[in-house]
């Protein structure tokens, strides 16, 4: 990536999994002036080259600071990224409109956008972005509009600067309306490579992408639709290695 070196001292709390989406969201909030604290979780996934990945795109991105979070999911169980319970695979976009899928991780958001909007304060940030999508996505309840928005009402209600009224807090979600090939156009032209991320469900032991699941197929569909192969796709299949060694990672 070819980024000038951001000079803001407006901070904001990106979330950021390592994916597709939420690589995107990092440049996004680079490109508005933010400089952006990159917050992961260690949540009890299976797979955890998604946080090899988000340490890869935190520095590929600049972002000021990048930390995660240890909040053990596993304890609650439910869902097919925590739990020994098989990741859906070759569903139908019909299949993945009709219901939630196993792969929904109960409250993920909700806790996710809790550590955020602690971190914020303590940054005295009044701007948390995350990579919610509700157009192309599988079904998700914490992706929807209706969602962040009770989150961000909630959060002006729940923090000092609320309740003060010296600033509200806002939770961007700069994709939530978009397709998943306006996201890649988008991240493409702000120089994300995307060969950094990973957005399987059920990578193989380098983040090899299953293909099947239902993010995957998403993800391929996208690149299809923007007319450009999958750098990550191409990368395996050439042998050549996914990202460097990972940054040294902060964790709170």
């Amino acid at each position: 990536m070819n980024l000038k070196k951001s000079h803001s001292t407006r901070p904001a709390v990106v979330l950021l999994s390592g994916g597709l989406d939420s690589a995107t969201v990092v440049a996004i909030a680079r490109a508005e002036g933010y400089a952006v604290h990159a917050l992961s979780f260690s949540y009890g996934q299976r797979h955890g080259v998604e946080l090899e990945r988000a340490a890869a795109v935190a520095s590929a991105l600049q972002a000021r600071e990048h930390r995660v979070v240890d909040a053990d999911l596993r304890a609650f169980g439910g869902s097919a990224l925590t739990a020994d319970i098989a990741v859906p695979k070759g569903r139908s976009a019909a299949e993945m409109e009709h219901d939630i899928p196993i792969t929904y991780v109960p409250a993920r958001n909700t806790i996710f956008l809790s550590f955020a909007l602690a971190w914020a304060e303590v940054l005295g940030s009044t701007d948390i972005f995350i990579g919610v999508n509700a157009l192309d996505y599988s079904g998700y309840p914490d992706c929807r509009p209706e969602f962040i928005a009770a989150f961000e009402a909630m959060a002006r209600l729940a923090t000092r600067a609320g309740v003060e009224g010296s600033a509200a807090l806002r939770i961007h979600a700069p994709l939530l309306a978009m397709s998943k090939a306006e996201i890649i156009r988008t991240g493409l032209a702000l120089g994300v490579d995307y060969a950094l991320t990973c957005s399987c469900y059920d990578p193989g032991p380098k983040g090899e992408p299953c293909g099947a699941c239902d993010s995957c197929q998403l993800r391929a569909r996208g690149f299809a639709q923007v007319g450009v192969p999958d750098p990550l796709t191409a990368r395996f299949a050439s042998g050549a290695p996914t990202a460097g060694p990972s940054p040294s990672i902060k964790r709170g």
